[in-house]
This record gives structure tokens, C-alpha cells and sequence, in this order.
């Protein structure tokens, strides 16, 4: 029968391992595959809803119709929108549950009013250019009666009267004809209401001066009134659409969720940070506990426990001390690779920050002609708003917005700017791969174990020794190989190491490095063979010895494949080396795919 006594102490070791176990899954490492999916969906959308609006700005402005090339965004807004579905069960974001019905809705709408209004707008457009054609035909004078037909003998006075008549109603006639085409203009681009009466006023003259002209003439103006009034119409349907989608606020709020979901990821980071330090806490807690239970039991035993307790404690102290220097080892050798290549990584970060300058200089150097262009288009809205305007001062504000526009549209500078922008991100983007493989192999958090590719521990490895390869072939062959359960940062250290080795063993000219990938057994195998000069028969044996270096005194310290061989063996792997002098070197390490419950990480 157990004792209360005992019963307490299991009760106590359980709750103890129950927390222990607790603080380790609030500690757990956050996938963030999925969030940066998310987040990318969502800024997808956010580009999507600007280029809609863009698309409005294009529509009403291009008069060309081969020139204007304005894309439908509803298959782009379709996909986007089921990605962004797919993905949400992955990341578990209440910032995100239940709004994402709402934003397609606003989006959805979106896309089909912007449809709406090219199809309003293209009417409009016809409609205005049937009022802005120049007609060069006579248009005719009023029909002759019969009577007047049957007077062959007319007096010449008569004659004399009835052309001066004809010479001013066609003059009149051309003059609403004018009109009519300034007040179309003028309607279009401004769309305000005085526009529209002068319009109408206009229309409605040039038919009254066709009832006393001939039948060319009055079907001219029927065809002029009919586009004049399809026009009427069509403004008012345009400028309801272009007010309905400019108060949609799907961009705005798709940038409200983007930050949303951000925070929500910081307080999640900041959480299991914070049970990082309650369980770092609750580990020294552990200890002291363990210690005073140490010191009750050598106080409750005599003389021989206490020098059989001292001594434990003597072996398990220095223990701990050869675990902490194998450690410090560990990340001085690691430090030491990393910094021999600090030049080289600063020389690969120079290199996009000058893409990234050379491209925003560029971007700079075309701004001007863009912001000529636009505060000449307003100049040509103030004289479009001034009804004393002198049309020849109208006609020439037009000709050059029309230039400028026309040598934007040639020269492609949009198209330029958009590209130089692109170049500019991308080169930001090879200083965050710098960046990001730099911090992966500076980690200390070493006994973190994670399911990892052996193929992109390779590919990491490789972006950092960049500047050591640069005159050097690398031929990647690898395989279709599992994801492997070990430490990362610990595996590309010996990635590191034997890539280094590998490029240091090299000759000036024609080096070659082969990588191979291959699924073999239960584990990978991963090959890394150069064509250098070889390790002598004599040197092969001792490699693997701690402190064992064939470089200068100052160029090397020893350790680096006596750890690697000590990581591989704490993974349950293992690792050889086949050389031949002035044939090159091969290390082949196999992993499995799972270690053996028996072996440990080293931290």
C-alpha cells in the first residue's frame, strides 16, 4: 500500500512535469509559412483594389481606343480571393475569421461597377466623338420652292439677295456646329451642370438653324442632337458609378486586416516569449527545489552519503562545465567560420544596395516630366472652367497636354517607373536573403528540433558563401529527398564547414563542387565532393581529431570536422571522407529521418 507520504511526492512530480509540459507548448515555435501567405494574399488585394481605381482614372482620360488597354480583375480578384480561403484554416486568426465574406462582397462589387463604367464610358466616348467630327462637306442651303423653280426669269436683284441670305445661315449653321462640338468637349471632361445647359442650348440651336436649310444639313444636325443627347444621358450614369465606386473602402479595410493580422502575430511571438522566460524561471525554480531536496537529504544522511552526495555533485558540476564549453566551442567555431566571411557577405550586400540606388536615381530622373504633365492637364481644367476662355488659347493648352501625354505614352515612362520600382524591390529582397541566412547561422537556440529539408539547408549554405564560389562551379543533383527531424542551425553548420573546406581546397581556375541528394534506407544521404587537391593518405585518418588542422597557425582552428562529426553522431548519423591526392575530396554524411530516442542533441 503507498504511503501518504509517497502519494504527496507523485502528486507534486506529476503537477510539476504537467507544467513543465504546459510552459513547452505555449513555447513552441510559430509557423509563419502560412501567416506570410496570408499577409501576401491580402497585399495581392490591396494592388488589385489601386489598380481598379486606376483602371477608372485610364478609362475616363485615354480617348484613343487602340491605345487604352484596361483588363478585366475579376478572374485576378477570383483566385486571389479562393488562395486567401484556402489558406485561412492554417493560421487560426480571429483578426480574420468572419470578415473575409465581407471584403470579397466590397471587392466583387467593385470589380463588376468598374465594368459597368467602361461600358457607360465607352457610349459617352462615341458619342463624343461623333459630336468632335470635322464634317468638310457643304452642308447645304434651304430647298427651293417650286415656285421659285418655275421663275427662270428672276430679276439679277433677287438673286443678289438670296445669296447673302445663303452665306449667312451656312456661316450660322457652322457656328452651332462649333458650339456644339466645344460644348461636348466641355460637358465631358468637367461634367458640371453649366456645361450641360450649353450643351443642350447648343443642340437645341443647330436643329432650329436646319429647319430653313437643306436636307443634308438637318440630317446632320438630327444625327449631331441624337449623340447629344446620348451623351446627356450617358455623363450622369458615368458620374453615379465613379461616385459609388469611390466610396467603396475595400482597399482600406484590407489594410485594416493586414494590420490586424500583424498584431495579432506580434502578440503572438510576445507571448511565447513570454512563457520562454517563465519556463527559463521555472527551470532555475526546478533547480533551487532540486538543490534544497539535495541539501535535506545529505543533512538526513551521515558521513558516507554526504561524500557519496558531494562527489555526485563534484561530477555532475563538471559535467556541466564540459557541456558549456563543448557549447561555447561549438559557437566560437561557428563565429570564427562565419566571421572569415564577413567581407565577402558585406561585398554581396553592396552589391542590391547599388541595384536599389542606381534604380531610385532613375525613377528620380523621370518624376519631372510626369509633374509637367500633370500641372499642365490642370491648367487645361482652369481654362476648361473659365467660360471667357479665347478658344485659340484652349486649343493650344490642349495641344500641349496632348504632346506631353503622347510623349509620356511613347517613351513608356510609366511602364519605366514600374519596372525601376520592381528592380528596386528585388534588389531589396537579396539583402533580406543576406540577412536571413546570416541569422540562421548566427542562432543559439541550437537543441531546437524541427522537421527540415536537407535540400534548402544546401541552398542556404550556398547563398551565404556566395563570395567563395563566385569563380567556383557548383553542380547541384539532388534528389527527392523527406523532410529529416533535427536541429537546423546544427546541420547547416556542417553544410558550412565542409562547403568552406570544399572552396578553400580548390585551385584558382576550373574548381568544381558537387552536391548530391539521395533518399537511402531509413535516412538522406547527402554527398559533398570537390575536385581539389586532396587529403594525403598519411592526413585522412586524424580529420575527425579535435584540434587536428592542416592550415596556417591563425587560419584555422581544428574544430570544425571534429564538431561536424560530433553533430552527425548526435543525430543518430555518420559521416566519412574518400580522398585522393590531387583528385579532389568526397564527405558523404547519411541522417535519418527520425533519431533514435536514445540520442540527444547537443546544446
Amino acid at each position: 500500500m503507498i504511503s501518504p507520504r509517497h502519494l504527496l511526492f507523485t502528486i507534486i512530480t506529476l503537477g510539476l512535469i504537467a507544467v513543465l509540459a504546459y510552459l513547452y507548448i505555449k513555447t513552441e515555435a510559430v509557423d509563419l509559412s502560412k501567416r506570410n501567405e496570408v499577409t501576401s494574399l491580402l497585399r495581392n488585394l490591396q494592388e488589385i483594389d489601386g489598380r481598379l481605381d486606376n483602371d477608372v482614372l485610364k478609362v475616363r482620360i485615354e480617348m484613343d481606343p487602340l491605345a487604352m488597354s484596361v483588363s478585366n480583375r475579376a478572374p485576378a480578384v477570383k483566385v486571389a480571393l479562393r488562395a486567401l480561403e484556402n489558406a485561412l484554416p492554417h493560421v487560426n486568426s480571429p483578426a480574420l475569421s468572419g470578415k473575409i465574406d465581407t471584403i470579397a462582397q466590397a471587392i466583387n462589387e467593385k470589380v463588376e461597377l468598374v465594368e459597368k463604367f467602361k461600358a457607360a464610358n465607352g457610349i459617352s466616348k462615341d458619342a463624343l466623338r461623333n459630336l468632335t467630327f470635322n464634317e468638310t462637306e457643304p452642308v447645304g442651303l434651304e430647298e427651293k420652292t417650286v415656285a421659285e423653280t418655275e421663275k427662270p426669269h428672276k430679276t439679277s436683284r433677287n438673286n443678289a439677295l438670296r445669296d447673302v441670305l445663303t452665306t449667312k445661315r451656312e456661316k450660322e449653321f457652322i457656328d452651332a456646329l462649333n458650339r456644339l462640338s466645344a460644348a461636348a468637349t466641355g460637358y465631358y471632361w468637367l461634367e458640371q451642370d453649366a456645361q450641360r445647359n450649353v450643351l443642350e442650348t447648343a443642340a437645341a440651336r443647330l436643329v432650329e438653324l436646319s429647319r430653313n436649310m437643306g436636307d443634308l444639313a438637318r440630317e446632320k444636325s438630327a444625327a449631331l442632337n441624337d449623340a447629344a443627347q446620348t451623351l446627356l444621358a450617358s455623363i450622369p450614369v458615368e458620374r453615379e458609378l465613379s461616385s459609388k465606386i469611390s466610396l467603396l473602402t475595400s482597399g482600406t479595410k484590407l489594410y485594416g486586416l493586414e494590420l490586424l493580422f500583424n498584431r495579432e502575430l506580434e502578440a503572438t511571438l510576445d507571448e511565447k516569449e513570454r512563457f520562454r522566460v517563465y519556463m527559463i524561471a521555472y527551470a532555475i525554480a526546478l533547480l533551487i527545489g532540486i538543490g534544497y531536496l539535495g541539501i535535506r537529504i545529505v543533512a538526513a544522511n551521515e558521513m558516507l552519503e554526504h561524500r557519496v552526495a558531494e562527489r555526485t555533485r563534484e561530477l555532475s558540476d563538471t559535467l556541466q562545465h564540459l557541456k558549456e564549453s563543448e557549447a561555447q566551442l561549438i559557437q566560437s567555431e561557428k563565429m570564427s567560420s562565419l566571421g572569415q566571411m564577413v567581407a565577402g557577405v558585406a561585398h554581396e550586400i553592396n552589391t542590391p544596395l547599388a541595384y536599389v540606388n542606381n534604380s531610385l536615381n532613375a525613377v528620380n530622373d523621370r518624376l519631372p516630366e510626369i509633374t509637367s504633365a500633370v500641372k499642365n492637364c490642370e491648367q487645361l481644367l482652369t481654362l476648361l472652367n473659365d467660360p471667357n476662355v479665347q478658344p485659340d488659347v484652349l486649343n493650344r493648352q490642349f495641344s500641349l497636354v496632348a504632346a506631353q501625354l503622347a510623349r509620356i505614352e511613347q517613351h513608356e515612362l510609366l511602364s519605366e517607373l514600374g519596372g525601376l520600382v520592381k528592380d528596386g524591390i528585388y534588389g531589396t529582397g537579396q539583402v533580406a536573403e543576406i540577412v536571413s541566412n546570416l541569422k540562421d547561422f548566427s542562432r543559439l537556440d541550437r537543441s531546437k528540433e524541427s522537421n527540415f529539408n536537407l535540400n534548402d539547408g544546401l541552398n542556404s549554405t550556398l547563398g551565404l558563401a556566395r563570395h567563395l564560389l563566385k569563380s567556383i562551379k557548383v553542380n547541384k543533383q539532388y534528389g527527392a529527398i523527406p523532410d529529416i527531424s533535427c536541429a537546423p542551425s546544427q546541420i547547416n553548420q556542417v553544410f558550412l564547414n565542409l562547403v568552406t573546406n570544399a572552396a578553400q581546397a580548390l585551385p584558382p581556375q576550373n574548381g568544381e563542387i558537387t552536391l548530391v541528394t539521395r533518399r537511402e534506407g531509413n535516412g538522406v544521404t547527402v554527398e559533398i565532393s570537390d575536385n581539389g587537391s586532396g587529403i594525403p593518405p598519411d592526413v585522412l585518418p586524424k580529420i575527425f581529431d579535435p584540434f587536428f588542422t592542416t592550415k596556417d597557425i591563425g587560419k584555422g582552428t581544428g574544430l570544425g570536422l571534429s564538431i561536424s562529426y560530433q553533430i552527425v553522431k548526435d543525430h543518430g548519423g555518420n559521416i566519412r571522407a574518400e580522398s585522393q591526392a590531387g583528385h579532389g575530396t568526397k564527405f558523404t554524411i547519411w541522417l535519418p529521418i527520425k533519431p533514435p530516442a536514445d540520442n540527444q542533441l547537443s546544446a
